[in-house]
C-alpha cells in the first residue's frame, strides 16, 4: 500500500512538473529521474515510467517518446552506482542529463529529420544545445531542491539517513 502511495506521489509531481508552463526541458524530471532510485530503490523506476506514459498519453506521444523513456530508465538504473554524497549525488543527476541529452538526440537522428547520414547525427545534437543547456540548469536546481528538501526532513524529523 505504501509503494500505491508513492506512486501517485509521483505521478503528481511528474505531473505538476510537465503540465506547468515552463521554457523546453525546464523541469524537474530527469533530477527525479535519479534521485527516486536512488532514495527509494529500483523498485520505484516502474512507477516513474507510468507517470510519463500517463501524461504523455496527455500531452502526446510522438516518435520520440520511447527514447525519453529508455534514458530515464537508464539513468534510474545508474542511480545505485553513485556514493552517496552530496556531491556525488548532483553529478549522478547531472550524469543523467548528460544521458537524456544523448539518447533522446540520438532517437531524433533516427527519425531521418536531420538525415541518417553522420552530418546529420552532428546537426541533431548540436540543435539540441539549447534545450540541454535548459536541461542542465533546471536538473541541478531541481537536485539542490531535493537535496535540501532531503537534509530538512532528516534534520528536523529525524528521518533514518539513506
Amino acid at each position: 500500500m505504501k509503494m500505491f502511495y508513492h506512486f501517485f506521489g509521483i505521478l503528481f509531481i511528474l505531473s505538476a512538473s510537465r503540465f506547468i508552463p515552463h521554457p523546453p526541458n525546464f523541469t524537474s524530471l530527469l533530477a527525479i529521474s535519479f534521485y527516486i532510485p536512488f532514495f527509494m530503490g529500483r523498485n520505484y523506476i516502474p512507477a516513474i515510467l507510468i507517470s510519463f506514459v500517463i501524461t504523455d498519453l496527455i500531452i502526446g506521444y510522438h516518435n520520440t517518446t520511447h527514447w525519453t523513456w529508455g534514458s530515464v530508465f537508464l539513468i534510474g538504473i545508474m542511480a545505485k552506482y553513485f556514493p552517496n554524497r552530496f556531491s556525488s549525488r548532483v553529478i549522478g543527476a547531472i550524469t543523467g542529463a548528460i544521458i537524456f541529452f544523448i539518447v533522446t538526440n540520438f532517437g531524433v537522428w533516427t527519425t531521418g529529420m536531420y538525415g541518417l547520414t553522420l552530418v546529420g547525427l552532428k546537426t541533431s545534437y548540436i540543435s539540441a544545445i539549447p534545450f540541454f543547456t535548459y536541461s542542465l540548469i533546471s536538473t541541478l536546481l531541481f537536485s539542490v531542491i531535493i537535496e535540501a528538501g532531503y537534509k530538512i526532513l532528516y534534520t528536523k524529523f529525524k528521518l533514518k539517513k539513506l
